[in-house]
């Protein structure tokens, strides 16, 4: 399950412990010797630091003795790039990843998730900034899938793409005003990068892609929730795919 760890000597500890830890919340103006313990260990891992005032954390306190510094722990470990290309390579297929960017709601990113494992996706990357973590919210609505899927938490979504390109992969970009994606060659070494159904897939992201696809719409209603537009299209990869063997 995903949880608070509360005081200075129990926050330091789970950092150089290694826990995964997604946000870390501390009161603002404290610089006290602990406190800059806290945020030197936290500047080696990708855990977003918010500085609040006491309310916020005393509203937040399951103890009530958070002595000014509260961590949120990931509910699952994340994983490696390398675990997603390990996946591929055992099973003999061409690197399929999904890249989302701007996923806040923790059902959502469960359900891609979920989506990710069904259809034979070997991994999910999800950004640091801008995104829901592996709450366990998350967790649920994964119904078990995290428990397979490699689930990469990254600092850079854009420059990410970028290395993931000089690794053979190219990338597909969700978005209504892109090609059909019956007409667009899904196979190969394939990224797919969703949105949020609000934002979207963000300006700088996009343009690293190679190429944008849409699903096409026949209704009033002219955009689909996050996760089942990630379900629409990774299955017509899996269609493809499957067609070109």
């Amino acid at each position: 399950m995903e949880y608070t760890i509360e005081g200075r000597n129990s926050v330091i500890e789970a950092f150089r412990a290694g826990k995964p830890i997604d946000k870390l919340f501390i009161l603002d103006g404290c610089q006290d010797g602990p406190i800059l313990t806290i945020k030197r260990e936290a500047r080696k891992t990708d855990c977003i630091i918010k500085y609040v005032d006491k309310d916020r954390l005393d509203s937040m306190s399951e103890t009530g003795h958070h002595q000014g510094v509260i961590a949120i722990a990931a509910a699952y470990e994340y994983a490696d790039m390398e675990d997603i290309f390990k996946k591929a390579m055992d099973k003999g297929e061409d690197p399929f990843i999904l890249l989302l960017d701007n996923i806040m709601d923790p059902h959502n990113l469960g359900a891609i998730i979920r989506t990710a494992n069904i259809c034979g996706a070997h991994g999910v990357i999800i950004p640091k900034n801008r995104a829901v973590g592996l709450t366990a919210a998350v967790a649920r609505a994964s119904a078990g899938a995290l428990n397979y899927v490699p689930v990469v938490k990254v600092t850079n979504l854009s420059k990410t793409i970028e290395e993931l390109k000089d690794r053979g992969l190219w990338f597909v970009c969700a978005d209504m005003d892109g090609d059909i994606m019956y007409d667009t060659d899904l196979t190969g070494p394939i990224g797919l990068v969703i949105g949020s159904e609000g934002e979207g897939v963000g300006r700088l992201v996009k343009s690293k892609c190679d190429l944008v696809c849409s699903i096409p719409m026949k209704g009033e209603i002219n955009s689909l929730n996050a996760s089942v537009a990630a379900a629409v299209m990774s299955y017509e990869i899996v269609r493809q795919r499957s067609y070109a063997k």
